[in-house]
């Protein structure tokens, strides 16, 4: 695909994860799955747990190439260079043992499905039911598990249930707490945490090298505003200077809740561009993430979950369907000020 491609799984303007072959951060992660396939114990499906942006996805297509390439389990690391036949297919996603669902355009092709279809989780029937084509594994990658509605998962809990013999899931998740337990209680969760500010700036000088849009000089702010995420460091790149202000101005609104004057809220609503959408939703998300865990009351805690739900839900259709930004943010702080109320 294209780098314009819109796809529900990859930050527009930046390489997609399963191009991407340098690996920062997450080496017990690595090295615990390494330990499983020598042992044998690898399970048929795992959850790689944590916050956006921080690897999981490249993890993720890290293993998967690992597994098709049929490599030394006595490797020290899941890497496979670039130029691998398996790269090259699983890049292009064309290895037939390989299989990935993400949301996808909608029918009129005008902007991408809200949630995982169902009819696309049903593929996976079809799938893990046929041989492999190269009689090794076959894989497939769910990025993200959150996109799915609740009849997409109820798909794929049978074959999560009654795996075959070399399947292997991968399922990405930002919110594993949100999954339905029996999900959950299927997988091998694996818990991968933010990044330090220095890894994240060494994957952003990696991942920016090719792009000449981005400013060098803002990769250190950019690094120490991505709080762990480079992900978010990279969508702050990619949105210029106007994303750094927007993520101050969000978090000066953030610190004044529960009153906040209206005119502050529409200024940044104004402001509001494209991807300076992601930017405004993660830092809100971060913000409640930060206040859940908390010693807020029982009540105050159920307001918060509502309430991250909530803007994910009204963040996710303001960006599918392009509507004015303004009305939205309006919504967001209407939602944060109720929850942050005694």
């Amino acid at each position: 695909m294209t780098p314009d491609t819109e796809e529900g799984d990859r930050l527009a303007g930046s390489p997609h994860p399963r191009e991407r072959f340098d690996f920062f951060g997450h080496h017990e992660v690595e090295t615990e799955l390494l330990t499983a396939l020598r042992s044998g114990r690898i399970p048929h499906a795992i959850l790689l747990a944590g916050p956006q942006g921080i690897g999981k996805a490249t993890l993720a297509y890290r293993l998967a190439r690992f597994l098709l390439a049929g490599a030394d389990r006595s490797a020290k690391s899941l890497d496979i260079v670039s130029d691998h036949p398996v790269s090259r297919q699983v890049a292009a996603l064309s290895h037939p043992d390989l299989l990935t669902l993400r949301r996808l355009p909608r029918d009129d092709g005008k902007a991408l499905s809200e949630f995982i279809r169902v009819e696309d989780t049903r593929r996976l029937v079809q799938f893990f039911g046929s041989t492999a084509a190269y009689g090794g594994w076959r894989v497939c990658i769910i990025d993200s598990v959150d996109d799915m509605n609740a009849a997409s998962a109820n798909a794929m809990l049978k074959l999560l249930e009654e795996p075959p013999a070399n399947a292997m899931l991968i399922l990405v998740s930002h919110a594993p707490g949100r999954l339905l337990p029996t999900i959950r209680s299927r997988c091998r969760r694996v818990d991968m945490k933010p990044l330090t500010d220095g890894e994240v700036l060494r994957a952003l000088q990696s991942v920016t090298a090719d792009m000449e849009d981005i400013d060098p000089t803002n990769l250190g702010a950019a690094a120490e505003a991505g709080r762990g995420s480079v992900g978010r460091a990279l969508s702050l790149l990619l949105t210029g200077e106007d994303g750094l202000e927007v993520l101050h101005m969000t978090q000066r609104l953030l610190a004044q809740l529960p009153e906040v004057e209206s005119g502050s809220i529409a200024a940044l609503g104004d402001k509001l561009r494209g991807d300076q959408l992601n930017v405004f939703a993660d830092t809100v998300e971060d913000w409640l993430a930060a206040a859940a865990t908390g010693d807020a009351p029982p009540a105050r805690l159920a307001r918060y979950a509502e309430a991250w739900e909530n803007v994910r839900r009204a963040t996710a259709t303001a960006d599918i369907f392009n509507l004015d930004r303004k009305p939205l943010v309006f919504q967001v702080f209407a939602v944060l000020a109720e929850a942050t109320r005694d």
